[in-house]
């Protein structure tokens, strides 16, 4: 039978999964995704094949069903569905895995009880990640498990890119730079390798803008600075995430408007960004809608951009100079107003917005010589996928 891989990205009320198969030169290619959302209450599943036709469309019943039951219900559906293929192995997206893994890692007790002790560093995002792999290991403990992570592609960073100007005391106990995106940002510069060579090797800014946001420095493929740091708040404005912010602001709201922690959490982390500036979404489409009538629309939109263009100025004098600008994301992909508005603030750089081509989708989006810009779709699944063919060999792997 033909193994297939099943990746996982757990959040706190969703399970978002991909199956793939080998394809051409064992490289992975995709069979089917899915969603299984509003766990804990009316939870529902649906799965699409590859070409984007819906082939499951179901309840998961009532009760408020969680991720155990949701992650069964996935295997049932994958045993009915295999036609020819076995269950081989899980790969996960662990958005943190710290100053010591750098590459996808097969999950053993101990690498399992190393990413607990991260859950400090990532507390709204470690626990859900790590809860189908013990939950996984518990129900099918002979299917390996591989842990891809967020982090990862970072840490080969400068020493210096990586510090905060804390007595080294709090830096021992973890509080560094970390950056966040990293399965994104190697998937990109993966891809850049074979549309733009040239571009690949040089001095480059990704942008993976979406409802979570960053930037990020790339010299020859390797990351060298980034906007997000010690947490996924840093940096650019998100959907619901303020991005930098002093941190005397956070003082502010303890002391004078008597918010506790947990309060401040919340605050910074879903009612900030592009949702707290507007009054209005977190969602782009909504604000570009808006923005001709709604002055906090246009307001948020604005931010947004001056952002962007404030911290690719930052990276441009981290890397020396700029050969290229990589936009993906959902806003960067799908987004031709925020992509324009950007490129047309980084004219100083030498950017030339080709308008037509913008419009189009690209991949490249600026015209004559001086630096270029593409729109690179990001595939973080895929990402996982090849990780875990990095890891585990295909051939001895059970069934499930």
């Amino acid at each position: 039978m033909i193994p297939a891989s099943l990746v996982l990205n757990a959040g706190s009320s969703s399970l978002k999964f991909q199956v793939f198969e080998p394809g051409a030169e064992g490289a992975p290619r995709r069979l089917y995704r899915g969603l299984c959302e509003g766990l804990g209450g009316e939870a529902h599943m649906i799965v699409r094949d590859e070409a984007g036709a819906v082939v499951a469309d179901d309840r998961l019943g009532a009760g408020g069903p969680g991720h155990e039951e949701a992650l069964l219900r996935v295997a049932a559906w994958l045993r009915d569905h295999r036609s020819g293929h076995r269950l081989a192995a899980v790969g996960h997206r662990v958005v943190h895995g710290g100053t010591d893994y750098a590459a996808p890692m097969r999950i053993d007790d101990a690498v399992l009880a190393a990413l607990e002790r991260l859950v400090p560093l990532a507390p709204l995002h470690q626990p859900h990640n790590l809860a189908p792999i013990r939950i996984l290991r518990r129900l099918f403990p002979d299917l390996p498990q591989v842990a891809c992570f967020d982090t990862a592609f970072h840490r080969g960073q400068p020493d210096i890119a990586q510090l905060f100007a804390l007595p080294a005391e709090i830096a021992d106990r973890g509080v560094r730079r970390y950056g966040f995106h990293g399965l994104s940002y190697a998937f990109v510069a993966g891809q850049l390798s074979a549309c733009a060579p040239a571009l690949a090797s040089g001095r480059v800014v990704a942008a993976h803008l979406g409802s979570g946001a960053s930037l990020c420095a790339l010299a020859g493929g390797r990351s060298i600075a980034t906007t997000m740091g010690f947490s996924a708040l840093d940096g650019l404005p998100m959907g619901t995430r303020c991005g930098s912010l002093d941190p005397g602001v956070v003082f502010y709201l303890l002391r004078e408007m008597r918010l506790d922690a947990e309060e401040a959490e919340r605050l910074l982390y879903t009612r900030s960004g592009l949702l707290g500036v507007s009054g209005l979404s977190n969602d782009m489409r909504t604000l570009r809608a808006r923005a001709s009538e709604d002055r906090r629309a246009r307001t948020a939109i604005d931010l947004f951009v001056y952002r962007i263009g404030r911290e690719l100025g930052s990276l441009v004098a981290a890397l020396g100079g700029i050969d290229g600008l990589v936009f993906t994301g959902g806003i960067g992909e799908n987004d031709p107003a925020t992509r324009a508005e950007v490129l047309r603030g980084a004219a100083w750089a030498g950017f030339r917005l080709d308008e037509a081509a913008n419009a189009a989708g690209g991949p490249r989006i600026t015209a004559g010589p001086g630096p270029q810009a593409y729109v690179i779709p990001t595939d973080e699944e895929a990402m996982i996928a090849r990780g875990m063919r990095e890891v585990l060999d295909d051939t001895r792997r059970p069934a499930l």
